[in-house]
């Protein structure tokens, strides 16, 4: 019995001897990772957060030749009646008044494939007001919401006609109506017209990065980018594409300016 009680005791400092000095470790497989390396694009992987770009391509879009005179639109009686007697003129070529150009879309087409990124959540809208579509040009990512809204008190109907993706033909008849939709594949440029009103036209485009920006009153553009050498393309309906090749590094801005030519 005095030897049974023995051998109890010497396993019993046996165990806590064993729990004592090695409870503590990790088996090898379970050793923490690496913190990760703070270059590492944000969100792991290819990801990459275009909102940490430092790098910056800036410039003008020009116009060379003579302006075109506006053309007066042939509005129908409820849209007269929404301008109040203002003219409305057609907007495919629009030159501003220090010859820049309106409604260029500015975009990288090569050089930005190597990360991936994430889906914006926030919607683009595309009004229709004043039997006009504002804007009327529309860059927008894959999948990302874009919001549809009649202005107008009377009927519109919005009737996007791609290529790569599918087509819809939506009307809106009452005030303040909207709908969203979406685009899943890469598309340049996606025409949309409005069968009530045939002078109503816009275009959609389906971007497959986040690096783009159309011109407004004076011509400019500014896009935020990270380091790296790229192509960035020009488009205009009318006048064409255009294209640069750029090699920008953090913290510095590069200079394109585009000048389109008179038709």
């Amino acid at each position: 019995m005095q030897f049974r009680k023995l051998s109890y005791c010497a396993l019993l400092v046996a165990l806590l001897f064993v729990i004592g000095c090695g409870g503590g470790e990790k088996p090898a497989d379970e050793t923490a990772a690496p913190a990760p390396s703070s270059s590492a694009p944000a969100g792991g992987g290819n990801a990459y957060d275009a909102s940490k770009a430092t790098a910056t391509v800036s410039g003008k879009i020009m116009f060379d030749g003579v302006k075109p005179t506006p053309v007066k639109l042939p509005l129908t009686p409820e849209c007269k009646q929404v301008h109040q007697g203002s003219e409305a003129v057609d907007q495919s070529v629009e030159v501003n008044p220090d010859n820049t150009l309106k409604d260029v879309l500015v975009y990288v087409t090569v050089g930005a494939d190597k990360w991936t990124y994430p889906t914006p959540t926030t919607a683009v809208v595309l009004d229709q007001i004043g039997c006009h579509y504002e804007p009327h040009v529309i860059p927008i990512m894959a999948n990302q919401p874009l919001k549809i809204r009649n202005s107008d008190p009377f009927l519109h109907n919005i009737h996007p006609q791609p290529k790569n993706n599918p087509e819809f033909n939506m009307g809106q008849p009452v005030k303040g109506m909207e709908s969203v939709k979406t685009f899943a594949n890469p598309e340049v440029a996606i025409p949309v017209k409005c069968d009530v009103h045939r002078w109503m036209q816009a275009y959609i485009t389906v971007m497959k990065n986040p690096f783009y920006a159309v011109t407004g009153g004076d011509g400019s553009f500014s896009i935020k980018l990270p380091a790296g050498s790229y192509t960035i393309e020009a488009w205009h309906e009318k006048l064409g594409t255009q294209t640069q090749q750029v090699t920008v590094a953090d913290n510095e801005t590069k200079e394109a300016t585009f000048t389109f030519k008179a038709m």
